[in-house]
């Protein structure tokens, strides 16, 4: 007698906000989706059966702000062998690759990789050879470039991105992020926008963003931040956030302030999507890798479904990704297994401020497609690959449990 299933992940505590699943649910995959979610799903009828007793089981999740072109670039991380201990099933790359650097992308990691990756382009041509300084030549906007590659490639770029901040630009000002305006409404996709230190400044970058757009390292702690100094929250943020901005973590290792964090969540008001920006220098510490990242905003008082719903169903809409960031059946059956680790813990922003936490999330297990993705070394790091200086000798490991 022949299986119904391939895999069925049994016994475990779903969460999926998508769904507003919550609770003693099963999950089975078959053909590499999402084929059944029930309790108690007959195990007999898998052929592949994971215990999850004892752990929370959700979509895998969806990290929107990443750099994992690999080799070739100032930034990018390997994606498999992270995935593979973090939950993350799909990757967005957000601006590593440019118009020249794109086919080199696609070939040899996304297409070589069994996570899931898609992309933003970058506005500049070299993308992200070099640690910034990609727009401060306009011989680089090459905005009909940009159109070809993207209208040739529709099934993995999924939008524009831009860095707009002072060392980015070197003195040009807003006119790239004129010209990635005018990409993004000549592909009719959305545009991210990095945010940092200006000039410009945040009021003139919010002049060209529109409702759909992604502004990320939207709790940043440089000049442009969102709140002010008295934790009042940008009125041109809460008026284009109303009409539908997207405002993303993007943690990285110079974007993400405990103070801008506490500051404008005291307002009730939430991030959208909760990503890691996660590259060769921010995977050192203090951002380290998404559990670690979400385990922060667990400190900071969001619930285990805010935090899962911000890296996995909020993530996969801003992009429109269907099929993604849930365990609805017709979904990719990509699932990840967790613990919450209890103790004290010591998390870190990009400051070196540090919070002490209760809680730590712990992947256990990262399925793509219903398959296990087994852990794998890591490559070394490359040599040029230093965190900043400021960081450099106080970058501590999150776990410190007391005695």
């Amino acid at each position: 007698m022949g299986t119904t299933y391939d895999l069925l992940v049994a016994g475990g505590t779903l969460i999926d906000p998508a769904t507003g699943k919550n609770g003693a649910f099963d999950v089975a995959v078959k053909d590499g989706k999402v084929a059944a979610v029930a309790p108690n799903i007959d195990k007999s009828l898998a052929a592949n059966v994971h215990d999850a007793t004892g752990h929370y089981v959700t979509p895998g999740l969806v990290d929107l702000h990443t750099h994992v072109y690999w080799g070739a670039t100032y930034w990018g991380i390997e994606p498999d062998p992270v995935a593979a201990r973090s939950g993350v099933t799909t990757w967005l790359d957000v601006g590593t690759a440019g118009g020249y650097s794109w086919a080199g992308f696609r070939e040899f990691i996304i297409e070589k990789s069994r996570s899931r990756i898609f992309a933003l382009l970058n506005l500049s041509s070299i993308g992200l050879i070099a640690p910034s300084w990609e727009l401060a030549n306009p011989d680089y906007w090459d905005v009909d470039l940009a159109e070809m590659i993207i209208n040739d490639n529709r099934d993995l770029i999924v939008g524009v991105k831009a860095r707009i901040d002072q060392n980015t630009t070197r003195g040009v000002g807003i006119a790239p992020l004129v010209k990635a305006r005018e990409l993004a409404d000549r592909v009719g996709q959305p545009l991210m926008v990095h945010i940092g230190g200006g000039p410009p400044s945040l009021d003139e970058i919010l002049e060209y963003v529109r409702p759909g757009d992604i502004l990320t390292h939207c709790f940043t702690g440089n000049p442009n931040k969102i709140v002010d100094d008295n934790g009042e929250i940008n009125a041109n943020i809460q008026r284009l956030h109303d009409q539908g901005l997207i405002l993303d973590i993007g943690h990285g290792t110079g974007s993400f302030s405990f103070e801008t964090a506490e500051a404008t969540l005291a307002k009730g008001f939430l991030p959208d999507v909760i990503s890691t920006d996660i590259h060769q220098m921010a995977i050192q510490g203090p951002m380290f890798d998404m559990p670690t990242t979400l385990s922060k905003f667990l400190l900071l008082g969001m619930s285990l479904e805010q935090v899962i719903e911000a890296a996995s169903i909020k993530a996969a809409k801003a992009v429109n990704l269907e099929g993604l960031g849930t365990l609805e059946v017709g979904a990719h059956g990509d699932i990840a297994t967790w613990t919450i680790d209890e103790g004290e813990f010591t998390f870190s922003d990009v400051h070196m401020n540090i919070r002490k936490g209760n809680q730590l999330l712990v992947n256990q297990a990262t399925f793509i497609g219903g398959e296990l993705l087994p852990h794998a070394p890591e490559r070394p790091l490359h040599k040029f690959a230093e965190i900043p200086a400021h960081q450099r000798d106080k970058v501590i490991p999150v776990r410190q449990v007391n005695g």
